[in-house]
Formats: C-alpha cells, structure tokens, sequence
C-alpha cells in the first residue's frame, strides 16, 4: 500500500471518530454546576481542585475558596491567588491542622464558623465557583453535622460549581456528587524520609 493510500485511509479513520464523538456530543445538552469531590490516599487532591480554580479565573469567573484545615500555612497557591482580589475570596478555618490543636471543641466552632462562611458564598449570585478544600477531614471528624451538609449542598445553586476535597469521603457525599475523582497513592518521597517541598506540597 503506498503513502498515499496510508494517509487516505487513515484521514478517513479520523473523520469516522470524530463524526462519532460528535454525534455523542450532541447528547450532551445539559449545562449545570456540579458538585466535584476529589478524595483518596494518593496527593493531589488540593492542587487538582486548584486546577479548576486558575481555569475558572482564566475564564473571567469568579471563585471563592474556604480551607478547612491548612489555616495557618502559607501555601503557594494562597499567595498567588492574593492577586486576584476583584476575583477570589479567601477564607481559612484558622486553626491549622486538627490533630495538632488537641481541643475538639474549638475544631468544631472553627469548622462550624468555616461551614457558614461556605454556605454565605455558595449561596449569593456572585460566586461561579467554591472550593470547599479538605472538607472531607471535617467531616470525618464528625465536625460537622453530615445530614445537614450533604442536605444544603443537594440544594444548592442550580448553575453553582462546588468542589469538596480530602480523604475519605463520606459515601452519602459520593453519592450526590456529579464527578468523583480517587487519588490513589503509588509511592511518595514521605515514606522515603523526603520531607515536604517548596512548591511541590506547599
């Protein structure tokens, strides 16, 4: 078969696959804000829902991000999203990490506190986008009242984008979210005595 023929029958290959996937396309007329949830084991979780974040504020969105865990660390992402202020509202829980503070009680106020301000920007007209980033931990915890947050968020906006990261989500939350993503780890440098690096877990 000469180059030609090669070429000819592989132009046709193509224009088959795309007639087909534009055919699926079509069937896809719904347009709505979803409800994402990144979980698992693996790392990533955070900076993929960051991902989305950058690609929302590239498209002229506007986003609001709640941390409910990394409260008091300086983070790369934090820093770069503080030059967006007309864009991005920035909201941290302010106790850093759970396991480090030994006082339930204040989680819970403090998840509490981070939880309304959540609700206050998923609900408004000026927000396409919230992140709701380790989430999960809070929940796992029991910090918050799972009904009551799997209830608001079934409810929320209908053109609204909610994104819900951490381990170990609640399966009622899998459930009623549009897209789940698993990290799954396969190896990481921790395990290795590598400690967290610059631009890499912060």
């Amino acid at each position: 078969m000469s180059e030609a023929e090669l070429d000819a029958r592989h132009a046709e290959k193509m224009r088959k696959k795309k007639a087909a996937r534009d055919k699926i396309l079509a069937t896809k007329t719904i347009e709505k804000g979803l409800l994402i949830v990144h979980t698992g084991k693996g790392k990533g979780k955070s900076t993929a829902a960051f991902g989305l974040v950058f690609r929302a504020l590239g498209n002229g969105m506007k986003v609001g991000v709640v941390q409910f865990v990394k409260g008091k660390w300086e983070t790369g992402e934090r820093k770069i999203l503080e030059h967006f202020p007309d864009q991005v509202t920035m909201t941290a829980m302010g106790d850093g990490f759970t396991w480090e503070t030994q006082d339930r009680q204040r989680d819970i106020q403090a998840a509490k506190a981070a939880w309304e301000r959540a609700k206050a920007l998923i609900m408004d007209e000026e927000h396409d986008m919230v992140l709701l980033d380790e989430m999960n931990i809070v929940l796992r915890y029991d910090y918050l009242d799972l009904g009551e947050v799997i209830g608001f968020l079934k409810g929320k906006p209908e053109n609204k984008h909610v994104i819900v990261t951490g381990r170990n989500a609640k399966d009622e939350l899998i459930d009623i979210a549009d897209l789940v993503t698993e990290m799954e780890m396969v190896k990481h440098p921790f395990r290795s005595g590598v400690k967290a690096q610059k631009g890499i877990e912060f």
